[in-house]
């Protein structure tokens, strides 16, 4: 299904343009199952006793002290007997490090056969894993890693020395069941990575099933996503047997450090003026603008360079690598605006942003206000307590009604800003 597609390119676009770890003031809620097991959260990584080859391999990967899902995860995932765990987190919080210690922790290097497996929605996604787990292993290299994916074929009969493996949930199984180029019995972990995005593509929930059903009683069953709708969770329930939970909360988003305005226009045009006029402003700043269709993105990135203006734009047909060097090139500031049409936008953080400007306004597939996509728009801006601007584009009676109704959502009120009261602008954005 391209809903499966499209949250894996997210999750993607996400791992390729975070340079480090998102700065969560988020609670760790930990549900123990256990409740008498003295587990406990880590302050540093020398507390959990690594081979000191892994411990280089953290320091070398930038982590001085653990993330929060890290200080709670990683005690539980190292102990002895290996604990399961279902953990929900979103991306950038230093997740994909955690199973991965988790992996090198259990490996023993000097057995030369799979015994950590690591299962992700895509190729790309394997192939990030991959790479922290190449970063992360640098000084470790007797452990090896093979990709279990469809492009690598393998001679019948192959026996595999590697002890890591990591790949698609297909062609994991055929290796595990139809070329037995992975004895199942023999694995002592078994991660479920990205699993919300897993199962949004037919197939990959009974595929997951399968292999876990061939491995060992005492194999570590450790399992991530972002989010636990109902089919997630119960999905979750299936592939680990009596799990430790934790939950992330994410912060409450709040849209008190954010200006709300909106400026009445009555086409497309009288939108692109006014725009000129608020743009003269506020060209200290960085701002998104966002659209409802590519076309209208198309048309307005090519408006505002005409004007002058160093624009990027981000449109739905480019790869996600293409995608990504744009965000990469607008986060070093070398273009001032971004023009984005809502699908693009979805988890993208620039920290810098102060703008943003709703040149549509946003609406789901029926037409009725989409207040969470509003939200995550203009909450970019206020981010980490610093003040922030959103501007709405209203140019007809259906655009106004939808307004109207934000406002209500929200109970907050969205004032009308005159385009040619610029101080009033320049005060707000300065």
């Amino acid at each position: 299904s391209t809903f499966g597609y499209d949250k894996a390119a997210q999750s993607l676009l996400n791992k390729l343009i975070r340079s480090n770890l998102v700065n969560t003031t988020n609670q760790v809620e930990v549900l123990q199952r256990d409740p008498n097991s003295p587990l406990y959260s880590v302050k540093s990584f020398e507390e959990l006793r690594l081979k000191p080859q892994l411990l280089q391999g953290v320091y070398a990967m930038g982590f001085n002290r653990p993330s929060k899902i890290q200080e709670n995860a990683l005690p539980m995932m190292l102990a002895e007997p290996p604990q399961n765990l279902i953990a929900q987190s979103q991306s950038g919080t230093g997740k994909t490090a955690a199973f991965v210690l988790a992996m090198l922790s259990h490996v023993d290097p000097n057995n030369k056969f799979p015994q950590a497996l690591c299962v992700s929605p895509t190729y790309e996604l394997a192939l990030q894993t991959g790479k922290v787990i190449e970063q992360m292993g640098k000084h470790y290299s007797e452990v090896k890693l093979v990709y279990a994916i469809r492009g690598n074929k393998l001679q019948r009969g192959t026996q595999l020395q590697e002890q890591v493996v990591i790949g698609t949930p297909g062609t994991m199984l055929d290796w595990c069941l139809k070329f037995k180029f992975i004895d199942p019995k023999k694995i002592k972990v078994f991660v479920l990575d990205e699993a919300d995005v897993m199962i949004a593509t037919q197939g990959h929930q009974d595929q997951s099933i399968r292999i876990q059903r061939m491995l060992p009683k005492q194999c570590q069953m450790l399992l991530f996503s972002a989010t636990f709708e109902e089919t997630v969770w119960n999905f979750a329930q299936r592939i680990v047997p009596d799990p430790n939970i934790i939950k992330l909360k994410r912060e409450e988003e709040t849209l008190d450090t954010i200006k709300q305005y909106y400026v009445l226009c009555n086409s497309k045009e009288e939108k692109f003026m006014a725009l000129c006029n608020i743009y003269g402003a506020i060209t200290i700043a960085q701002a998104m603008i966002f659209c409802h269709t590519r076309k209208t993105a198309g048309w307005l990135a090519g408006e505002l360079s005409r004007e002058g203006h160093q624009v990027a734009l981000l449109s739905g047909e480019m790869q996600v690598e293409q995608r990504a060097a744009v965000i990469d090139r607008f986060r070093d500031g070398k273009e001032k605006v971004l023009v984005t049409t809502n699908v693009c936008a979805r988890g993208i953080d620039v920290e810098q942003v102060s703008v943003v400007i709703n040149f549509d306004l946003p609406v789901d597939r029926d037409g009725n206000p989409d207040n969470e996509t509003y939200l995550h728009r203009i909450g970019r801006t206020g981010r980490f307590g610093k003040r922030g601007l959103a501007i709405n584009m209203v140019d007809s009676r259906f655009s106004m009604n939808v307004l109207n109704k934000i406002q209500d959502h929200f109970n907050k009120k969205i004032e009308k800003l005159d385009t040619d009261d610029l101080d009033e602008i320049e005060k707000i954005a300065g």
